[in-house]
């Protein structure tokens, strides 16, 4: 049996397909950046085509990196920016609009106006474990119904899907034969009931969304479809797939409750696995899906920072006064040291660097490794994690913490 897994890690800001072995390491990886888009302020759009030629080429530019071929992999798992948002006709497969990003805040005006609905805003707390938010998929959907012309008699009609960015690619990976999602994606649309694990119909009527529109939701490692011939060459079974930050706390194999990751990329995110317990915070923490398998769901409780690699990103693009991400850490270096920190003492807990950093896709890949049968159980990925370096706290330790 094969025993190599393909990874697709599709980001904010570039889309990227590594090959890990049975033993985690990184057999080859390629990468490609695309552009964000921001028409007006507030607003955050990508080309839903620009990502998909960007997964496309990574796809077929990882094997020119090593000796392997398609046929030499096992299984693929797809990790992915969540709550950005693409609706695209059901025939034709073209977006009906660009890809709406989970940073877009064009929604706000519409939040702020169900914000007055006290009992409704309670409801999709306790329903969904969100706040009542643009970040999330809902109001981006009914923008599109609402702003795109003969959108939503075509969604009424059952021509048009709704997809996170997950199940775009899964849909366009297959040829259009599978319209499916993972459960950790579903629970950042604010339409899934997360204690009973699925959609809900008193937050598809308030945001007047057709059910038809919306994938299947299956465990994070499933049969999510298989790959169509005319992209690689043979039909590659899709077994795996979590939304990034999620994606996360698996790489990080925090399996136990008490544990958390902490991840630094287009933005900061941290997740703290709660176990079967749904626990819903007084300080506005997200209360989320952190993975299902096996039917089992495992909670978690997620706090988030919107802007941190993407402001590295900015300063190059937007600003340009840096020629390269790089030169960030050169300025960083020159700055006044009197206000530093440390992330141990902070929390007052040991953290813990992986040896292998890209934990993100290495979460599609341990899920589509145990939907393939190339892993037995969790326990076996947990044996397959190694720690590079601990940071100990000088103040009280309460706990641990992975971080990347």
């Amino acid at each position: 049996m094969n025993k190599l897994i393909l990874a697709i890690d599709q980001g904010t800001t570039s889309s990227r397909s590594i090959i890990f072995s049975s033993e985690g390491s990184i057999e080859a990886i390629a990468q490609k950046e695309f552009p964000q888009h921001y028409p007006n302020d507030g607003w955050v759009e990508h080309d839903p085509e620009e990502i998909w030629q960007s997964v496309l080429l990574t796809l077929k530019d990882v094997f020119s990196q090593c000796q392997l071929t398609p046929n030499d992999i096992a299984s693929i798992g797809i990790t992915n920016q969540r709550e950005t948002t693409l609706v695209w006709d059901k025939q034709t497969g073209k977006p009906v609009y660009p890809a709406i990003v989970w940073q877009d805040r064009r929604t706000s005006p519409f939040c702020r106006e169900l914000c007055e609905d006290t009992a409704l805003v309670k409801y999709i707390t306790d329903t969904t474990g969100l706040l009542l938010d643009p970040y999330f998929s809902a109001t981006k959907i009914a923008w599109i119904l609402d702003n795109v012309d003969g959108a939503r008699e075509k969604a009424e009609a059952g021509e048009l899907l709704f997809g996170t960015v997950d199940t775009f690619l899964i849909w366009r990976l297959t040829g259009g034969k599978s319209h499916k999602t993972d459960a950790t994606n579903a629970s950042r649309t604010m339409l899934f009931d997360i204690h009973n694990q699925r959609w809900d119909s008193k937050l598809l009527n308030t945001f007047r969304i057709p059910e038809a529109m919306l994938p299947d939701v299956l465990d994070c490692a499933a049969n999510f479809g298989s790959l169509d011939k005319s992209i690689l060459g043979t039909a590659l079974p899709i077994g795996g797939v979590a939304g990034d930050q999620q994606a996360a706390l698996v790489g990080q194999v925090c399996f136990e409750k008490g544990m958390a990751k902490s991840t630094y990329g287009t933005g900061c995110f941290m997740i703290l696995n709660t176990g079967d317990t749904p626990i819903k915070s007084k300080n506005r923490l997200l209360t989320t899906v952190g993975y299902r398998l096996n039917g089992k769901i495992t909670y978690a409780l997620e706090g988030s920072i919107f802007m941190a690699g993407a402001t590295v990103q900015w300063l190059r693009d937007g600003l340009k006064l840096i020629d390269n991400a790089a030169e960030s850490e050169a300025l960083a270096q020159r700055a006044r040291r009197d206000n530093g920190v440390f992330l141990a003492d902070i929390l007052g807990a040991d953290v813990e660097r992986p040896e292998v950093t890209e934990t993100t896709a290495l979460d599609a890949a341990f899920l589509a490794g145990l939907q393939a049968g190339v892993f037995n159980s969790v326990n076996a990925l947990t044996q397959r994690w190694n720690s590079d370096r601990i940071y100990s706290s000088s103040t009280f330790k309460t706990g641990k913490i992975s971080c990347l």
